[in-house]
């Protein structure tokens, strides 16, 4: 469900928003920037975050996660 929100634009992204985009689609350009915005964010924590465990870790080869994924796969 849309919410309407109240935020301040500088002067010089308001003009081009007026210049460049149909008041009727600036909603849509504002929800789609902040989506890309947000998911970059959200990958940047993400990419911190694994390179935070993979110091705590120890270094696995790839056979040792080629055997592991097998062993899950029969499992099933």
């Amino acid at each position: 469900m849309p919410v309407k929100v109240n935020f301040v634009l500088d002067d010089d992204v308001k003009a081009d928003m007026d210049l460049l985009v149909e008041s009727g689609r600036r909603s849509r350009v504002v929800n789609d920037a902040l989506r890309k915005a947000l998911l970059a964010i959200r990958r940047q924590q993400l990419t911190a975050e694994m390179d935070r465990l993979r110091k705590k870790t120890s270094p696995v080869s790839t056979a040792e996660i080629v055997a592991v994924l097998r062993r899950d796969r029969r499992r099933r």
